[in-house]
């Protein structure tokens, strides 16, 4: 006999049940009917929308709020977090608790870590780029391809700080003290970082992004016999690197650092005809918007910021710049002013052969003459030995505008004289204070040039309370002015790395708030005034007529002409100064020999 089908009995079973009981299942079923739409009707508003209303919604203007800062807390982790791995831009509005319209942009967990009051490193988390080795560490092993006429690879040991200085006449101490090359910040810088305390692998809390190039030591290599193709070609290969990275995206690379232990003129040639000078790395499109820390910047550009050179002080403690600054507070200073440098017969507009005169024809002045020979400007303690003994040093402009000297001299605790505002005070507006008169004095080089003035008058016209005022000034600055030992890390206080990272990162700060705010980092910037913006005071955004207006009047590009030619003298006197050093040290060896 067949089975009948369960399923044909169920029913069968069911349709001869009583009206009763089917009445009973009719109802069940509409209720269960009922309670699956609510739900799928709740799922739908409820859950999906909550979720993806983010990802419907699209600002077709920027987002204005009254408040100067946005309360970040109010936005979802979660949104943020898949806004980053998504690498989108940030076109999501949504509402903080005060019900105001915030745009999540990528960097909102960065920001976030400021209000982390636990965390130490809130708002200060830096992410280093892998980057290939040609860009850096390659170069170190070529490094006697640094330079035509220096070996560098003695300055690139110690970590950039170069062979220790033998304290052998008294004027160092004797521990913390280098031969350290003028121009090897990029190696320092780099490898102080590598001990920088907020170090993250999460780019998406970094508050900026170190790019550990040795732009510096790269353009080096190729300044003289190279076409521009080979002078440009690592800056091209870095940006192609790069602008493929995810962490270009977050800003665009406005987030992006790199040092160059070398003058900004080195890297901004203006053509691509083989006789102009330097490479375009500071020209490239995207270079522009990355922030280039450089020994001297420019005037006019808003890309570069200046960092001071390297001495010859790299403490490793905080007590070791203690017991400096005590001594250099009561050393015995017997000459009012003095001068170490070489006159400039070629530049009919250098002022250094009337201070060289004035100095030779001045009873309390001390001058170190570096002119071809002069074996003295190439020694440490010599040039030393005469800042510490100095009121004043005189610090006119170099080849550009700027000059290690004056580092030199304010870590001897000698008051620096400038005769041009480019040459300290609209560059290392990071590092010096802004009120100049508290630690310089300035003598506006026509003084000097069309009138005439008296340099030993004008210093004699100074109280000895206000010099005593001054000096102390300068001493006060010498922990923000040197680089401490990259092997370290100073507790206490700060050295020129840790403000000029902390700068960087107060500039990325505020210019995420203000695109948070839907407006530039300054209303109506005009880059060609950049200096100017530079010496404002918080909270001002307006710049008007300056002092130092005269100075920089000239058209920019001729400017830019003399930079350049500058620049190119600069590298002929550093291969005149090698000459000589060669020379004196090929003399010691022959007297050696003969002894």
């Amino acid at each position: 006999m067949r089975r009948r089908p369960v399923a044909l009995v169920t029913s069968e079973a069911m349709e001869k049940g009583s009206p009763k009981n089917q009445q009973t299942r009719l109802c069940l079923l509409a209720s269960l009917s009922a309670f699956f739409w609510i739900l799928l009707l709740y799922f739908h508003f409820v859950v999906l929308g909550g979720s993806t209303a983010v990802e419907q919604l699209v600002i077709s203007e920027p987002v204005k709020l009254e408040s100067p800062f946005v309360n970040v807390d109010s936005i979802p982790a979660r949104v943020t977090d898949a806004r980053i791995e998504k690498e989108k831009p940030p076109v999501e509005p949504v509402r903080n608790t005060a019900g105001e319209r915030v745009v999540n942009y990528p960097f909102m967990r960065a920001l976030r870590t400021v209000e982390n009051k636990s965390d130490p490193c809130g708002g200060r988390y830096i992410y280093v780029h892998n980057l290939p080795p040609r860009f850096n560490e390659n170069m170190l092993r070529e490094c006697k391809s640094l330079s035509l006429w220096t070996n560098m690879c003695k300055f690139t040991s110690n970590e950039g700080l170069g062979p220790p200085l033998e304290n052998v006449e008294g004027v160092f101490e004797n521990t913390g003290w280098y031969a350290t090359n003028q121009f090897a910040v990029d190696v320092i810088f780099n490898n102080r970082m590598k001990q920088y305390e907020c170090l993250t692998n999460d780019s998406s809390i970094a508050a900026a992004i170190f790019v550990p190039f040795y732009a510096g030591f790269d353009i080096a290599r190729y300044l003289w016999g190279y076409d521009i193709s080979r002078r440009d070609a690592a800056s091209l290969d870095l940006v192609d690197w790069l602008m493929k990275r995810p962490e270009w995206g977050i800003m665009g690379g406005k987030d992006h650092f790199l040092v160059a232990g070398r003058i900004t003129w080195d890297f901004r040639r203006l053509t691509d005809e083989e006789s102009d000078w330097g490479n375009k790395l500071l020209f490239l499109p995207a270079a522009r918007n990355m922030s280039m820390l450089v020994v001297e910047s420019s005037p006019w550009n808003a890309n570069d910021f200046g960092i001071p050179y390297p001495t010859y002080f790299h403490p490793a403690k905080d007590e070791e710049v203690f017991v400096w600054q005590n001594r250099m507070r009561n050393l015995e200073r017997k000459w009012l002013f003095s001068f170490a440098g070489a006159p400039r017969p070629g530049n009919p507009k250098s002022i250094r052969g009337q201070i060289i005169d004035q100095c030779k024809n001045s009873k309390v002045c001390k001058l170190l003459e570096c002119d071809f020979g002069e074996s003295k400007c190439h020694s440490p303690s010599s040039i030393m030995q005469m800042f510490q003994s100095s009121l004043f040093c005189l610090q006119p402009q170099g080849d550009s505008y700027t000059r290690r000297s004056a580092f030199d001299s304010m870590l001897a605790g000698c008051i620096p004289v400038f005769f041009h505002p480019g040459s300290a005070y609209t560059q290392y507006t990071w590092h010096l204070p802004k009120n100049y008169t508290t630690y310089s004095v300035f003598i506006p080089e026509d003084d000097i040039r069309k009138r005439n003035v008296s340099i030993e008058e004008r210093l004699n016209q100074i109280s000895p309370e206000q010099v005593r005022i001054m000096r102390e000034a300068v001493i006060n600055l010498i922990p923000r002015l040197i680089y401490a030992d990259p092997r370290s890390k100073l507790e206490t206080l700060q050295d020129a790395f840790d403000v000029a990272v902390q700068a960087v990162i107060d500039k990325v700060t505020r210019l995420r708030r203000n695109i948070i705010k839907g407006r530039t980092e300054y209303d109506n910037f005009v880059e060609e005034n950049s200096w100017k913006y530079d010496l404002l005071d918080e909270g001002q955004r307006e710049v008007g007529a300056h002092e130092w207006d005269p100075f920089f009047s000239k058209p920019k590009d001729e400017q830019r002409d003399q930079s350049a030619e500058a620049a190119k003298n600069s590298w002929k006197n550093e291969q005149r100064d090698r000459s000589a050093e060669a020379a004196k040290n090929s003399w010691k060896n022959e007297q050696r020999d003969k002894s």
